[in-house]
């Protein structure tokens, strides 16, 4: 990252990428649901099979969202005999998704309306 004259930083085009691929992993509702879910778990932790009910989603599905979610380090898993739980690897995921969540609400028409992402999500 480089400094600007106005003193912010501006990110090299590595940088922003790999911002962006951050980004791309909270891209997924299944996946912004699935932290919700594991940040609202009363003991910070459900075994998949929890949260393949509490998403009504094929074991499948959400085993490959878990899959991306640890791969990106959001996630960390615990196995107890057949059973695998999983919690949130990083505090600060709480304070983003509720930032997230602030800011859609701040611009929820114009993020709706955006045809751009709109795009994107058609080429996805």
């Amino acid at each position: 990252m480089s400094v600007a004259s106005n003193g912010l930083a501006t990110p090299t085009l590595a940088d922003a990428e790999l911002a962006a691929r951050f980004f791309r992993t909270l891209g997924d509702p299944t996946r912004v649901r699935l932290l919700n879910l594991l940040l609202a778990a009363p003991e910070g932790e459900l075994r998949v099979s929890d949260l393949v009910t509490a998403l009504a989603a094929p074991q499948s599905r959400v085993s490959t969202h878990l899959g991306c979610l640890r791969w990106c380090g959001l996630v960390h898993t615990r196995r107890v005999g057949r059973e695998t739980y999983y919690r949130i690897s990083d505090p600060r995921v709480r304070d983003l998704l509720a930032l997230g969540s602030q800011m859609v609400r701040d611009h929820a028409a114009a993020i709706a309306s955006c045809e751009v992402v709109a795009a994107s999500s058609r080429e996805d």
